[in-house]
C-alpha cells in the first residue's frame, strides 16, 4: 500500500504509465479516505497495489524504512523508453547491477517512491 497524494494522478501513473490496470475503487466517507487497486491482473494469480488517499494529505515524507517497489519486465531498456515517452520520470537507465549481471532501471512516480524494473526472461 502507497499513501497519494493525489489519486487520480497516482491512478494515471500506474495505469498510463506503468502499463497496469485499475482494478477497483472504493471511498470510505466517514473516516474520509479512498482507495484504488492496480495491477497488470487480479489476485490471486498478480500481484495488487494499493493506492490510499487521505483526504486532505497531499503529501508524505518517506522516512527511513521504505525502499522501493520492484517489478520484473521482460526487456528494462524497452520498458524504460515506454515510460519515458509516457511521461514518467526514468531515475536510472537500465543496465547491469553493480557487481553482477541482472539488467535492472528504477523510476520514480508522482509521490517520490521508488519503483526498480527488474529484467527476467519470461520464457
Amino acid at each position: 500500500m502507497l499513501r497519494v497524494g493525489n489519486l487520480q494522478r497516482s491512478i494515471d501513473f500506474y495505469t498510463k504509465v506503468m502499463g497496469m490496470k485499475l482494478l477497483r475503487t472504493s471511498e470510505n466517507p466517514e473516516y474520509k479516505y479512498s482507495l484504488a487497486f492496480v495491477g497488470y491482473g487480479n489476485n490471486p494469480d498478480h500481484a495488487e497495489l494499493e493506492l490510499t488517499y487521505n483526504w486532505g494529505v497531499e503529501s508524505y515524507e518517506m522516512g527511513t524504512a521504505y525502499g522501493h517497489l520492484a517489478i520484473a519486465v521482460s526487456d528494462a531498456y524497452e520498458a524504460c523508453d515506454k515510460i519515458r515517452n509516457a511521461g514518467g520520470k526514468v531515475t536510472r537507465e537500465a543496465g547491469p547491477v553493480k557487481g553482477g549481471t541482472t539488467v535492472i532501471a528504477f523510476i520514480t512516480d508522482p509521490d517520490g517512491y521508488k519503483v526498480e524494473l527488474i529484467q527476467r526472461n519470461f520464457s
